[in-house]
């Protein structure tokens, strides 16, 4: 008999920078999807807090000093989520009372500093924390770059999973570092799966002969604007914001995907919805027949892969006189 575990995607429109207003809106999404059946749920690419398009979209957001970008830089830092952030808590708490998995983007600070992370709710334990490796071309102005620590999967009684954050999923070294660990579903966190990255998901998928969750999410100009008057932003924001096109900006296109690269459903529309499927978690073993990357398929006396896990905090305070060290991160 098959083993088949019930996943699902909450393709969803963000609450921009209200992480608060976020963080309720994605619980409601999870209750719903647990209510039927799921017990894997994945939310796109930092959907508390929403992805930063005015990088993409409003001209003159990279200038120097730009006062708009500068005044949501600001806004975000005090919103993002920390380590043991109470106002995580109910996320925390649905997977502890449905032993569901939920895996969403956010903006994460550490000091003074923001990445862009994927966090997944477990159930008994703190979230397991992947931060993004390199931000791609203008979220360099937002996001610092992760590093091998948070390259870690979880291991459910199902199975295990873990997740690569946008275009970290067209790093074959990443991809190799995660095939390594057995990744038995694997999340893609997307802001819109547009054809060429549904490709990267379903290639991820043939290659790591796993089910892929390819998470994207929805999101127009209007959402950004009720977000500014959310957190009381200024004018400079708001002017800023109001160069972008009025349009919708970020068009979903999530998938759910097997080991073979097919679509088991998605790719989905441009609207909100919540994608469902019963995935055979069995179908990886008889893929891994015919490819096996981390194992007959590879060559280790040719390619050998070296993955730093230490943590990088930048700065250590340490003490003579206890011997003792403390990481500051």
């Amino acid at each position: 008999m098959a083993r088949l575990l019930a996943v699902a995607i909450c393709q969803a429109a963000p609450i921009p920078l209200d992480i608060a207003a976020g963080i309720a809106k994605a619980a409601a999404l999870a209750r719903d999807a647990s209510a039927n059946g799921a017990r894997l749920v994945a939310f796109g690419e930092t959907f508390l807090g929403g992805y930063p398009l005015w990088l993409d979209e409003a001209a003159g957001a990279a200038l120097w000093n730009h006062p708009g970008t500068s005044e949501l830089h600001q806004i975000m830092l005090g919103q993002a989520v920390t380590s043991d952030d109470r106002r995580l808590q109910p996320l925390q708490e649905i997977a502890d009372n449905t032993s569901m998995l939920i895996s969403i983007g956010a903006h994460e600070r550490v000091r003074s500093s923001l990445y862009n992370a994927q966090l997944l709710f477990r159930p008994g334990q703190s979230p397991l924390v992947h931060r993004k490796l390199v931000p791609t071309h203008g979220e360099r102005l937002i996001w610092a770059r992760g590093d091998g620590s948070t390259l870690g999967v979880h291991a459910a009684d199902w199975g295990r999973t873990g997740s690569l954050i946008c275009w970290e999923n067209w790093m074959p070294l990443a991809r190799a570092a995660m095939h390594a660990q057995g990744v038995d579903v694997h999340v893609a966190a997307w802001p819109t799966v547009r054809d060429a990255y549904l490709v990267a998901s379903q290639h991820y998928a043939f290659e790591g002969r796993c089910h892929v969750l390819a998470a994207g999410t929805v999101q127009h100009r209007g959402d950004l604007l009720d977000g500014l008057e959310r957190v009381g932003a200024g004018a400079a924001a708001r002017e800023l914001i109001l160069q972008i096109p009025d349009r919708q900006l970020q068009a979903g296109g999530s998938a759910i995907i097997a080991p073979d690269a097919q679509r088991l459903a998605g790719p989905a529309g441009a609207q909100a919805e919540t994608l469902l499927a019963q995935i055979d978690l069995d179908a990886r073993g008889r893929a891994l027949a015919a490819l096996d990357v981390d194992g007959h398929y590879s060559r280790p006396d040719i390619f050998s892969l070296t993955v730093n896990t230490t943590p990088q905090p930048g700065v250590r305070f340490s003490s003579d006189e206890s011997g003792g060290e403390l990481d500051v991160r």
